[in-house]
């Protein structure tokens, strides 16, 4: 018999006295143990996947509101970036955007400035997030997803981006602790992204690397369906690349599906403009 030292065999003693206790406490901890965090999701995709109209790859900003014209023409020579974030619908936006029209998206485009679509609406039902108060409901998160795409592919439509267009669904970070709220956000895009589809654009996705991109490489794994076209993907860790911050792995979204959102709330000066700003890197799909 192997020899087991004092604090093994009260080690030992514990695991006997919980397997024996008669509460099945043991057999509860031990299906925790054994159930996934994320299950396997599958949604009709009556649209199927949306050809992008083209993939691009570049440095991007995004602002929390659309730029003033002057300041875009002033940074587009000056300045490294060739796309920029624009929150084109939701209603949970942080900042108010009374230059966005279809206008406004006209002359940037002529300035040869590439979009990207954002879309805030619910939050995950978990977020402690005061300013973004509404929040999805688990029991219908799917069908909620479906309706926001609907409300995104309006505006896009609004705006003049055409179809195929990618919009991306900005759900913030969330405490990891419930399982059925990382469920939600899975449910919850997973409808938002057949809702794009059926209507012509694209899917995409962003969260922060630790929450709600980890839940979807959890799906991903799973084989849930549909899943996003695009992941952006919030880790501000200043490598200015799209290799996934050792949080997303190489085999998933890897066909330039991705953008990183690697530094935030920065102000920089370009030609005498200045604008707060988050910083991308972008090797995926783009508007224009």
């Amino acid at each position: 018999m192997r020899y087991l030292r004092p604090a093994a065999l009260l080690a030992a003693a514990l695991v006997l006295l919980l397997a024996t206790d008669g509460t099945g406490a043991s057999a509860e901890v031990a299906a925790r143990a054994a159930a996934p965090r994320i299950r396997t999701v599958t949604l009709p995709d009556r649209g199927g996947p949306v050809r992008p109209l083209e993939t691009w790859s570049g440095p991007a900003f995004d602002a929390c509101t659309a730029p003033p014209l002057d300041t875009l023409r002033a940074w587009r020579g000056a300045s490294p970036y060739g796309a920029v974030g624009i929150y084109t619908s939701g209603s949970q936006r942080g900042c108010g955007q009374p230059r966005l029209t279809a206008d406004w998206v006209r002359q940037v485009r002529a300035m040869g400035w590439r979009f990207l679509p954002v879309h805030v609406g619910l939050q995950a039902p978990c977020a402690d997030l005061s300013r973004k108060p509404k929040r999805i409901d688990p029991a219908k998160a799917a069908e909620q997803g479906r309706e926001e795409a609907d409300e995104a592919a309006q505006a896009l439509r609004s705006l003049g981006l055409a179809g195929g267009s990618p919009v991306y669904l900005d759900i913030e970070a969330y405490p990891m602790r419930d399982p059925a709220c990382g469920q939600a956000v899975v449910d919850f895009t997973l409808g938002w992204t057949a809702g794009l589809h059926a209507a012509g654009y694209r899917s995409g996705f962003y969260s922060s690397l630790d929450s709600g991109i980890s839940d979807l490489a959890a799906a991903a794994r799973a084989g849930s369906s549909p899943m996003p076209d695009a992941l952006w993907y919030a880790r501000w860790d200043d490598q200015v690349d799209t290799a996934g911050s050792g949080g997303l792995a190489p085999d998933l979204w890897s066909f330039h599906q991705r953008v990183h959102q690697y530094h935030g709330n920065v102000e920089e000066t370009f030609n005498g403009a200045t604008l707060a700003v988050d910083r991308n890197l972008v090797d995926g799909p783009t508007a224009g």
